[in-house]
């Protein structure tokens, strides 16, 4: 598995389980940590996003 595709496992990751907090608990892990909307929240959101994206290429490779 390429270096990459690791990290994007990884935000994948971190977006799913922020996801089941705010789903659960209505708690936002990421807007906690870094603000909520701030600059570094909306990348933070931006590269989950991306990952996601790059998650559907994962379910392809062999």
């Amino acid at each position: 598995m390429k270096v990459v595709d690791k990290i994007a496992l990884v935000l994948i990751i971190i977006g799913a389980l922020n996801w089941g907090l705010i789903g659960l608990f209505n708690f936002d892990l990421v807007a906690t940590i870094f603000g909520d909307m701030t600059i570094i929240s909306r990348i933070v959101y931006g590269l989950v996003g991306l990952s996601g994206l790059w998650g559907i290429k994962l379910l392809f490779d062999d």
